[in-house]
Order: structure tokens, then sequence, then C-alpha cells
């Protein structure tokens, strides 16, 4: 399952290459849910993944970024798997797999015990992904209008 040509690097989510996937992942839930999402789904700004506890992450193939994500602080010890994506012509590889498990390496790093994360109804991979990496259902604690499943994981 390791391939020698993938590499996650820490990049500022507002600069190249995050940016352009950040605004492919907008393009795709846009269309997904039929609604423009930014200003009305939780704050995952590019300052909030520069802040104390934060971070974002692209994995490259090669020269190429394919992936991405970031955590937010959203409380003592506690992360947020935001803004997780895939490019369309690298999903089913395992890639969301990898990059779930960067994350919470990185959210370790930056001294979390736990993770939330979220997702919507329209996002059955998401959900199967979450379920099958040992993530528990919890309440809405985000009050994100565009999710309808709430999971937590201890690191």
């Amino acid at each position: 399952m390791d391939e020698p040509n993938l590499i996650f690097r820490r990049v500022p989510a507002g600069e190249s290459p995050a940016r352009e996937l950040l605004a492919a992942m907008e393009s795709e839930l846009t269309e997904l849910y039929g609604l423009a999402t930014v200003g009305s789904t939780p704050s995952a700004t590019p300052a909030d993944f520069s802040a104390p506890g934060a971070g974002f992450i692209v994995l490259y193939r090669g020269e190429r970024a394919i992936a991405c994500g970031g955590i937010k602080a959203i409380g003592p010890g506690m992360g947020e798997i935001k803004r997780m994506y895939v490019v369309p012509d690298e999903r089913s590889r395992g890639h969301a797999r990898r990059l779930l498990a960067g994350l919470e390496e990185l959210a370790r790093e930056l001294g979390h015990a736990a993770v939330r994360l979220d997702t919507g109804n329209r996002q059955p991979h998401a959900l199967a992904l979450y379920d099958g990496a040992g993530y528990r259902r919890i309440p809405d604690y985000n009050e994100n209008v565009y999710a309808s499943y709430w999971f937590e994981k201890d690191l």
C-alpha cells in the first residue's frame, strides 16, 4: 500500500498548491450540495490552519499535489479535521486513508489527544472511511448545515 513516490508536506493553506486544491474541493461541494458553502459552514480559513494547534498538509505524488487537509484547534487537546480532498483522477487508490492517517499524525504532533470531523449525507465514501478508521459517531458539535454525521477519535 505504501508508495515511495508519495510524500506529505506542510503547506500554508492560503498558498499554492493548497489554495487550488481547496478551490477544487469547494467547487465540487457546491455542485454536490447545490448551494455555495463558503460562509455557511464552520470556519476553516487559511488563518484557522496557521493558528496555534493547527496545520495544513498536502500529499504529493512526485511533484504533483494530489490531496490535502488540515487540522484546526477547537479546544484544549481537541483538533478538527477539515477540508479533506483528493483530486478526482487519484481517487480509489487509498489516498483518502493515507491522508486521514497523515492528518491524525499531524494532530498528535500538534498536541491533540483527539480529533473530530463531520461529513454530509451525499458523501458515502467519506462516511465509510471514517467508520472503517475507528471513528465513533457523536452528536452535532459544530452546527455545520451540510453535515449529517459527526465523529470523534482518540489519538
